[in-house]
């Protein structure tokens, strides 16, 4: 069951209330038996609300092992079991992949609303989340199927083990506040974000279960819904960097704060601590505001919190060890000793190191022979050096002329071109909505790892008649000579278009720039060099065709004809 440990979505964490069956032999949602003091009075201590309990009006369908829904979900073991709840890793027949089900009875006090979280948490359709695949309300039964992840781990058993590097907690809160401000720019909200809800797969991806789900079985809710999933991410970031949870009750397997002290900043919990990331975490935290150190403002909405990370340097992953190789040791058989036998069993026997090289009479004589040559050979080397300068002397009149008319001809060498910096860029929108404008600033960040991304568009290459291209355009700061642009991108395949485009003033349509280059690749580099010398200070990269690739973890882009810019250079 062990490695089953973050499959399911953890609806039926008991945080903050007694369990509704005896605690020694309950498992949760993910399948592992969990510390019944693992999550005592979490809910009291964010101020979310009590929990109430899991009501229903009549006796849950028994269900075993071998049951099917809808006759394609195969039920085969139960993970959770409440009064009238209870959790399954089953098996989709039809895809054959594993899965998780939620059931509960259809009248259950909380059963159509279950229904509309489990919907709407499955139409936003955002990667970063465990996936609803079906809600549906059938033979007195109503039951919820989502992803199973055997490949990841909950950030509460990484924390069983200490504390997060400042790379992985840096990472863990930037996805999760990135993607909980998507989802509530959907109008959902999580509100039981803690520990056993997010996890970390085996790509370094963090991802987020129970969106809506959670907290509607449980009956949570929330005046300040953003707020209240913004103080929990500062909550997952403060236990990240200090293994403490930041209020006074245990919870998830980790110490609380200590009583009567109040919230103090994580360096003040344990040395070393990222101080960046410490100020973040007080800010997203409910404390009035921010550091004592910093005063900043308070981040109240998963959207505040995205670019209080924005603004923040990045933290950089930590340097590989270098394990200093053994040092060399010569083996017997080296040594000249291999299939002796020695005198006395066990001592080692001694080496008798060889004579000095070429002190015998014929080594002399070798080493005499070899210098004469020597001699010899520089000799003959210094005569046809000066030889060579006389001749060339006596001919260097007879070459002034001609090398004169030559130089002429050629003209002086023209200089290597050099680089352009850029100031300033922005998404170019000539139809349509815009892509991923927030990104723009990866691709002149000099890290080839970030990048800024098109959507995914079913058709392709070509993007029209769709929309005519999309691009960024980039401020040199001054009219600049322009010579070429180099495009890295993330994606091969058939085919990349790039124009390119200069202007002297901002551009407001493709109508008002030059086009003055073009370039067709399937490679991940494009070079555009404009067929005579351009002058200009914004430079529009422009793609009018992208190729087709399948599903990415690291940027959480679904499948379909879409590329993405990694770093852009310009010279001149």
């Amino acid at each position: 069951m062990a490695e089953r440990s973050t499959a399911a979505v953890d609806v039926a964490d008991n945080s903050g209330d007694e369990p509704l069956t005896a605690k020694a032999d309950q498992a949760t949602a993910d399948g592992v038996a969990k510390n019944p003091e693992r999550g005592t009075d979490i809910d009291q201590a964010q101020g979310s609300g009590e929990a109430e309990d899991l009501g229903r009006t009549s006796s849950p369908t028994e269900l075993h092992s071998g049951h099917k829904l809808a006759r394609r979900y195969r039920l085969e073991e139960c993970v959770t079991r409440l009064d009238a709840f209870s959790s399954w890793r089953a098996v989709d027949e039809k895809l054959r992949r594993a899965v998780g089900v939620h059931i509960l009875p259809a009248d259950h006090v909380r059963a159509r609303a279950v229904l509309a979280a489990a919907r709407s948490a499955a139409l936003l359709g955002d990667p970063r989340f465990v996936q609803v695949l079906d809600a549906v309300e059938e033979n007195d039964l109503v039951y919820v199927v989502h992803e199973w992840l055997p490949d990841a781990t909950e950030l509460t058993a990484l924390l069983a083990a200490g504390p997060l590097e400042p790379h992985d907690a840096y990472q863990m809160v930037s996805q999760v506040a990135a993607a909980m401000a998507a989802a509530h720019r959907e109008g959902l909200s999580h509100l039981r974000l803690n520990p056993n809800a997010v996890l970390r797969t085996s790509s370094g991806q963090w991802r987020i279960r129970g969106l809506a789900v959670n907290a509607v079985l449980r009956g949570v809710g929330s005046d300040t819904p953003q707020r209240t999933d913004t103080e929990s991410i500062g909550a997952l970031l403060y236990a990240a960097l200090t293994q403490r949870w930041p209020y006074e009750s245990d919870a998830y397997g980790l110490a609380g704060l200590p009583k009567d002290v109040g919230l103090i900043a994580p360096d003040q919990v344990r040395a070393g601590v990222h101080r960046r990331l410490s100020e973040l975490a007080m800010r997203a935290l409910v404390n009035d505001g921010a550091t004592a150190s910093r005063h900043e403002a308070a981040c109240t909405t998963p959207e505040e919190l995205v670019k209080a990370v924005g603004e923040m340097p990045r933290v950089r992953p930590p340097e590989p060890a270098f394990n200093r190789p053994p040092e060399y040791q010569r083996t017997t058989y080296q040594q000249g000793t291999y299939g002796r036998t020695s005198a006395h069993p066990g001592a080692t026997q001694s080496v008798t190191a060889p004579p000095p090289p070429l002190q015998s009479r014929t080594g002399k004589a070798l080493k005499w022979a070899v210098s004469a040559l020597l001699i010899a050979a520089l000799g003959l080397g210094s005569w046809q050096l000066a030889d060579a300068l006389m001749n060339r002397g006596d001919n260097s009149n007879k070459t002034d002329t001609t090398q004169t008319q030559d130089e002429g001809d050629k003209g002086v060498a023209k200089a290597a071109p050099k680089p352009v910096k850029i100031e300033d860029a922005q998404e170019f929108v000539a139809e349509g909505g815009a892509q991923h404008p927030n990104d723009v600033a990866k691709t002149y960040d000099g890290d080839p790892s970030t990048s800024w991304r098109t959507k995914s568009f079913t058709a392709g290459p070509s993007i029209s008649p769709l929309k005519p291209g999309v691009g960024i355009v980039y401020d040199l700061g001054s009219e600049k000579d322009v010579d070429a642009a180099t495009i890295g991108m993330r994606y091969p395949g058939d085919h990349t278009t790039v124009d390119l485009y200069t202007s002297d003033s901002a551009p407001v349509s493709l109508d008002s720039m030059h086009k003055v280059g073009s370039t067709t690749t399937t490679d991940t580099i494009a070079t555009v060099k404009p067929g005579k010398p351009v002058k200009g200070r914004y430079v529009l990269v422009w793609l009018t065709a992208v190729p087709q690739s399948g599903y990415d973890a690291a940027t959480y882009s679904t499948a379909g004809y879409k590329q993405a810019i990694t770093e852009v250079h310009f010279t001149g």
